[in-house]
């Protein structure tokens, strides 16, 4: 029998130590074996022959119980069990005769260890501090002894009992951490006296549990931070309570009673079937479903086990008896039996619940489960002689606790029922022996992402809780923001002017543009500023308008700069005056994607292109260009990357931000795209902090450097215009260093007097130079009032790229500009071309020719006949043209000399 129950222990995988023991030596105790002495020292030094079941009882007799300490290899999971030798119920035989004497003893060692039950897991539900879980442990063992009937034995068992709980680090060693997540609890009560007024030490009791806890803080909403626990207990997959039919007058009593029952007089009443399969479940929290064979008869039912012996279940111990299968053939069929408690002592003592019902499940495609419908269901539902009929019940009809049950045996039957060849799921098994797994995954989720604190009124949705109201209404009387936003060049400015030109009629539209005019990527005082502003104003126009023609306004926010969307939200969030942050409210959030300028080299995508794509902020993705072409490859692979980085957003085309389509704008207005269920959760999870303002979204590779420079003067559009083209040539490999890759700004041209916006983009090497909508303005911000207080500089470009200097920056942009013409040099004979020498031959060859010179129609002859092809004054006559030249330069240089040049960057007077 001892090679037996060893066998049982290790095939479940149970690796015996001493929780208490730095060695972690294995050990299981029989009987006496387990008192204080040996198990503290974990040194056993008694005879290994001596250490039997058979001899370690009182007065060496048969072992009632046993102790075991197990602990994973390769983890920190570590437990306890006590398990016993012997049956700890009198099966029912019919009659009302009293139980005997031994029935006491039987149930005595067992109900202490069922009072241990509870208590150790009422710790794993408390915060772990160490005083308060040893009070909430004493407390439960103190009711779970009076719930027994262990009264007499309270002051002793309570007077021998310890408790401590301990944290757990990766190596599976203690260390004094009371914020750690893994944890163990162990409470025991030590050298048990015999309960029935023998002699002797029946020994200890031991249990244990390492459980794993998660804390999420949570702030109220008069700005307190409490604390939502969540508790599971990893070592729960080992049973807690196990016995084994030892000796040979039980396990004949548990044969006679199945022979008994089968008779043809029972007092079960007629046999109706029977067979495998069937799973026996109690109200009791720390009792797990025992697997066996079921057997109807008229009057009630017989259920057998391997290790607990027969169970018998008369009509006469039921209260009343339901049947529930959800009106499904993939439903879980259960039979949901109330208790009287005259049959609690004809029960396992483990299955005594506070509720005393037990529920036996009954699995689809199973023979018990086809035969209960076909022999006992019809014959059940109708009333005898106890006056008790078989009550068909529906999903509303289940208690909380007979839904709690009726789940596990769901999860446990989809678990088991995996097709022929799949790998069974071991998460499924899992979760359906640890029914708050699923609960307690959820809370993890958010629990291991930070430590920053949830809003109460936010938990709920990110707990996944089913009783949460998904529909969000939008106040009529808050504004609704939409935001656009993306890299430079990616047509939201378009898309914003379309929008608004569409939808006049709508409502009354405000827009919010990024301000590009300084060297930072958002300005969220700024942006405060405006909401406040612009919340005045509605208030203002809200007052003087009636009722019935006051329009409800919309705020569009447009971004087209390197900004994180992250960074919009917590200005909102962050608002300095709360009136102001509960007046306007996100709808929905769009991203612009022009997939010509996405990647910079290769595969490697454009820096913070990834980041405004991110779940829980963008709910739409617009691509405003090669959409015409259908299944572009660089736009289906675009979207295939984007679609892993946001699986939930949804794909709007528009070609140079012309939406088409109705149910596309519908979208980009939404009014509760934000702040859904699904979009919250995620933005916990992606953006912790993010609601209290704290979240820093850094910098990414490549890292984008914004440089604005401010000037005064207008610009050569042709210079300018060429610069820009020429950029794209220059563009160099990684890393990237020198590159720009946008320029955007006001400037002025010198072939007129209107400022004109610019916006170019190097990667589609597309450049746009449009006039200035006139229109209003925003309020002006502290940065750009400095340059704009002297009312001179009044144009400004931003370049965006890669380790950029403001210096090389403005040699760039100054050859854009008028240049400043040279001083010319005065000339010498030497300087004269054989063009300039002809043309002063050919103007002055006519003029009179000294004396022994004349002219024979072809060439010049003198005297001696000498001949020459030029005028024999030719060196007056170039004299003469070098110094008139000369005379000329003077006079430019003089005049050049009198005009003033300003620099592109100087400021005028």
């Amino acid at each position: 029998m001892e090679g037996c129950l060893g066998q049982e222990l290790f095939s479940n995988h149970m690796f015996l130590t001493s929780l208490s023991s730095p060695n972690r030596q294995p050990f299981v105790l029989f009987g006496n074996h387990s008192t204080r002495e040996n198990l503290n020292a974990g040194n056993f030094n008694f005879p290994s022959e001596g250490h039997l079941v058979r001899s370690t009882g009182p007065g060496g007799s048969f072992a009632k119980h046993m102790v075991a300490q197990c602990v994973s290899p390769k983890g920190p999971l570590a437990c306890s069990r006590t398990y016993f030798f012997g049956a700890t119920h009198v099966p029912y035989l019919g009659g009302d005769s009293k139980l005997p004497k031994k029935t006491e003893q039987m149930r005595a060692l067992p109900s202490v260890i069922c009072v241990l039950f509870p208590a150790v897991k009422a710790n794993c539900r408390c915060l772990v501090i160490i005083l308060q879980a040893k009070e909430v442990a004493e407390q439960t063992l103190g009711s779970g002894l009076d719930s027994f009937e262990l009264i007499p034995f309270k002051a002793a068992l309570c007077s021998k009992m310890t408790f401590h709980i301990h944290a757990v680090n990766n190596q599976g060693r203690c260390v004094y951490d009371c914020g750690a997540s893994l944890h163990g609890a162990c409470m025991a009560v030590y050298d048990i006296p015999d309960l029935l007024g023998g002699n002797g030490c029946l020994g200890s009791v031991v249990f244990s549990e390492s459980f794993l806890t998660s804390q999420i803080l949570v702030k109220e909403k008069d700005g307190t931070v409490t604390t939502e626990t969540s508790s599971v207990v990893l070592t729960a997959a080992v049973p807690r309570f196990c016995s084994w039919l030892v000796e040979d007058n039980e396990v004949k009593l548990s044969e006679k009673t199945q022979q008994a029952v089968r008779g043809d007089e029972s007092f079960l009443g007629t046999y109706l079937t029977g067979g495998e399969g069937a799973y026996l479940y109690s109200s009791n929290l720390q009792s797990w479903p025992e697997e066996g064979n079921v057997h109807f008869f008229s009057s009630g039912l017989l259920f057998s086990h391997c290790r607990h012996g027969s169970i018998i279940i008369s009509k006469d111990h039921m209260n009343s008896i339901s049947f529930y299968d959800g009106d499904s053939t993939s439903t879980v069929a259960a039979l949901l039996i109330d208790l009287k408690s005259s049959l609690l002592p004809h029960l396992p003592v483990h299955f005594h619940g506070s509720s005393n019902f037990l529920m036996i499940a009954l699995f689809p495609k199973s023979k018990i489960y086809q035969a209960f419908y076909s022999e006992v269901f019809s014959l059940w539902k109708q009333q005898d002689n106890s006056g008790l009929s078989l009550k068909v019940i529906q999903e509303d009809g289940l208690s909380v606790e007979q839904k709690r049950l009726h789940s596990s045996a769901q999860k446990l039957f989809s678990a088991l029922s995996q097709p022929a060849g799949e790998k069974r799921s071991s998460l499924k098994l899992l979760s359906a022996k640890l029914p708050e797994l699923d609960w307690f995954l959820q809370h993890f989720a958010i629990s291991s992402i930070s430590q920053e604190p949830v809003m109460r009124t936010h938990l709920p949705v990110l707990l996944q809780q089913a009783e949460i109201n998904t529909t969000h209404r939008i106040e009529n009387d808050k504004v609704i923001i939409s935001i656009v936003t993306g890299l430079p060049g990616c047509h939201a400015s378009e898309l914003c002017a379309f929008l608004v030109t569409l939808h006049k009629e709508c409502g009354r539209w405000m827009v919010y543009r990024q301000i590009m005019d300084s060297s930072e990527c958002f300005h969220a005082a700024h942006f405060q500023r405006y909401l406040s502003s612009a919340l005045e104003a509605q208030q203002n126009r809200s007052a003087r308008q009636s009722a019935y023609i006051r329009k409800k306004t919309r705020l569009l926010v447009v971004l087209q700069g390197y900004t994180d969307v992250i960074d919009v939200v917590q200005a909102l969030q962050t608002h300095p005056d709360s009136n102001v942050k509960a007046s306007f409210t996100i709808g929905a959030i769009t991203a612009c994607v022009e997939p010509m300028s996405c990647y910079m080299e290769h595969r490697t995508v454009k820096a913070k292109l990834s980041l405004v794509l991110f779940p829980g902020l963008v709910s739409n993705v617009v691509f405003t260009s090669h959409t015409t072409e259908q299944r572009h490859p660089l736009l289906v692979q675009l979207q295939s990357l984007i679609r892993a980085a946001n699986p939930a957003a949804a794909f709007i085309l528009a070609e140079n931000g012309i939406v088409t389509r109705n149910e596309d704008i519908e979208l980009i207005l939404s009014e509760n795209s934000f702040s859904s269920p699904e979009m919250l959760r995620s933005r916990y999870l992606m953006y912790p902090g993010w609601y209290e303002g704290k979240l820093n979204a850094g910098s990414v590779y490549p890292l984008m450097v914004q440089i604005c420079v401010w000037f005064g003067r207008p610009l050569e559009k042709t210079r300018f215009v060429a610069k820009c083209k020429a950029i794209q040539s220059s563009i160099k490999p990684s890393p990237f260093s020198g590159n720009i890759y946008h320029i955007l700004g006001k400037v002025k041209f010198s072939d007129s007097e209107r400022t004109m916006e610019v916006c170019y983009n190097t990667l589609a090497n597309s450049l746009s130079i449009m006039p200035v909508l006139e229109g209003p303005t925003p309020p002006p911000d502290s940065k750009s009032v400095s340059q704009d207080s002297s009312g001179q500089q009044e144009c400004y470009l931003v370049f965006i790229g890669c380790s950029l200097k403001e210096d090389s920056i403005k040699d760039w942009l100054r050859q854009s500009a008028k240049q400043k013409p040279q001083r010319k040099a005065l000339k010498t004979r030497g300087m004269l071309t054989q063009q300039e020498i002809r043309s002063i031959h050919v103007k002055r060859h006519l003029e009179p020719l000294p004396a022994g010179y004349f002219y024979n129609g072809t060439q010049f002859v003198n005297f001696f006949g000498d001949k020459t092809d030029f005028h024999p004054l030719m060196d007056q006559f170039m004299n003469d043209y070098v110094e008139e030249a000369n005379r000329e330069i003077e006079k430019y240089n003089q005049e050049l000399e009198q005009q003033e040049y300003h620099d592109l960057f100087e400021l005028k007077p």
